[in-house]
This record gives structure tokens, C-alpha cells and sequence, in this order.
């Protein structure tokens, strides 16, 4: 068995204008960055499927899900964009990438869990953990890891997953959507103040948030793990983590200050990996949330994947 990578040209095509971060050359530079590096050799390259209504509608409304769907499928017939929030507009490629990206978590969740393979990389986007149960925004159309979590609970008969989330920004999307669910642990640091400015107080007691002032180093995230997320993990025994994978607070991403590098990544990788190792068969899915300094985003998810990986 080995680690899956999930993608999809689709992905690619969401486009969401000149100069915003979010951005296709994110996928492009994490490619060739593992093609350049021989990375790529040691993983099972997989295309996202699209995603099924059904799987949407356990992370969100129903309503929203069918309204949304129908915005994004009217927008293929043409050439126009339209603003969905200040920070996320849709083209006509839009509706394929957003079906692509929840489609690959929730491939990859039956991938892991069916033995088929070890552990399981998504590298898509749109992003989705600021996509609340009825809202899109911060770049966000759906929620790609509150889905698949949920998949895995309500279709796949999984009892207690965790969720860790460590993205610069706050997941308030994941948080809407879990808070006061039992059977799902969130563990999250983020940057305080940051956009979305929440998260500093907890909404429910199966959220551990950490909110950490700017310009704080790898060092002091390190020991705040290993102080409050891996006790609660320990706690909880989580039968599969998901991972809402952000590389955006290393030091040189322009949209934060936290200062992270390569090596952090890592670091915390192994020590989720290790707690999936004891308590979740090594059932890991991640999936690509952040990350906007090309280079440094390539690089970062290399490093998440040696550890996935196991090389």
C-alpha cells in the first residue's frame, strides 16, 4: 500500500482573476515542484471523481447545496464571472473544479478506508474550510474535508474521526458544520487576529482552537501541540484523521506572519501520523486548504508527503 494523490485538470480551470492568490499556478507549482524532486515516483497518482449530492448535503443545507449547484451550472453555459463574496467569484469552470475537489476527498476516504491504499493526499482546489453549512466565502464553495469526515461517519460507519486543521487562517467553515457533533474531534491553530476573526473562543467542547499572535515561530506552534491537540487525540482515539492541509503560515506567505518553514510540516505531520498509527489503522486523508507563495507552498506539501509517505 502506498499514498494516493489526488488531482484533476479541473482543478485547475476555476479561475478566479489575474493576480488573486488563489490561484491555478498553486496546483501547477506543487506538480512540477514533485516531478522535479522524483516525489511524484512514490506516489499513486489518481484522477477525482466528481462528488454526489448526497455527500454534499451531509456537510450543508440542502437548499444551499441545490441552489449553489444550479448558480455554478448555469455559469458553464457561458463566459461570464460572477462574485460570490468580496474574496470568491465562479467562472464557467468553476462547477467542474468545486465537484473535483469534494469528489477527491471523498474518494480518497473510500480509498483509505477500504485498504486500498495507506493514506491519501488531495491536491485540489477550490479550497473549502471557510465554506460554511450555508455560505460560501473566503474562496470556498464546499466544504472538501467536513464532507468527507461526514462521508466517512454517516456512509462508511466510522464511530470517531478528528479533524486537524492547520491552515494560517481560522476553519470557521469546518467549525459551523461540527461544532457539538461527538463523534468528530477539531483540532485547529490558526493566526489571531486574522481574517475570518473567529475562532478565539471555541463554539462547542469538541473544538480545540489555538489562536496565536502574529510572528510566532515553529518552536512555540510545536509546543502547543504538543501541550493541548495531543492529549485530546490521545483522549478521543480517533478511527481516521482528515486534515485540512494549509501552507500558508510559513514565513514566506504574504497573506499571514506566522513563521513556519518546511520543517514544521513535517514535524507535525509525523506526530498526526503518529497518533493515526496507534489509534486509526494509519487512516490519514488530507486535503490542500491554503498556501500562496508558490515556491514555498511546493516545497511545504513535498515535505507533508515524505512524511504520508513514508520516505
Amino acid at each position: 500500500m502506498t499514498t494516493a494523490f489526488y488531482t484533476h485538470r479541473d482543478c485547475r480551470l476555476h479561475d478566479m482573476g489575474q493576480g488573486h492568490p488563489e490561484s491555478p499556478e498553486r496546483l501547477v507549482a506543487i506538480e512540477e515542484h514533485l516531478r522535479a524532486t522524483g516525489l511524484d515516483a512514490v506516489l499513486q497518482w489518481r484522477q477525482a471523481p466528481e462528488v454526489g449530492q448526497q455527500a454534499l448535503e451531509r456537510a450543508h443545507d440542502a437548499e444551499h447545496v441545490r441552489e449553489l449547484c444550479a448558480l455554478l451550472k448555469r455559469l458553464q453555459t457561458g463566459q461570464d464571472t460572477l462574485a460570490l463574496d468580496p474574496d470568491t467569484s465562479a467562472c464557467p469552470h468553476t462547477a467542474a473544479a468545486v465537484s473535483r475537489a469534494a469528489g477527491a476527498a471523498v474518494a480518497a476516504t473510500d480509498a483509505v478506508i477500504e485498504g486500498d491504499v495507506r493514506n491519501a493526499f488531495c491536491c485540489v482546489r477550490p479550497p473549502g474550510h471557510h465554506a460554511t453549512r450555508r455560505q460560501v466565502m473566503g474562496f470556498c464553495f464546499f466544504n472538501n474535508v467536513a464532507v468527507a469526515a461526514l462521508h466517512a461517519l454517516e456512509a462508511r460507519g466510522l464511530q470517531r474521526v478528528a479533524i486537524i486543521d492547520f491552515d494560517v487562517h481560522h476553519g470557521n467553515g469546518t467549525e459551523d458544520i461540527v461544532a457539538g457533533d461527538p463523534r468528530i474531534l477539531m483540532c485547529s491553530f490558526f493566526q489571531h487576529p486574522l481574517y475570518p476573526y473567529s475562532g478565539a473562543v471555541p463554539s462547542a467542547s469538541n473544538l480545540m482552537n489555538l489562536p496565536v499572535a502574529p510572528y510566532t515561530q515553529g518552536a512555540a506552534i510545536r509546543a502547543l501541540i504538543e501541550q493541548h491537540w495531543l492529549p485530546r487525540l490521545e483522549a478521543f482515539r480517533p478511527e481516521m484523521m482528515f486534515i485540512s492541509a494549509g501552507f500558508d503560515a510559513h514565513r514566506d506567505d504574504g497573506l499571514a506572519q506566522l513563521g513556519l518553514v518546511e520543517d514544521d510540516y513535517a514535524w507535525i505531520t509525523g506526530r498526526l501520523m503518529d497518533v493515526a498509527q496507534q489509534h486509526a489503522q494509519g487512516r490519514v486523508v488530507s486535503c490542500l486548504e491554503g498556501g500562496y507563495h508558490l515556491d514555498a507552498l511546493a516545497r511545504s506539501v513535498a515535505a507533508h508527503l515524505r512524511v504520508l509517505a513514508g520516505v
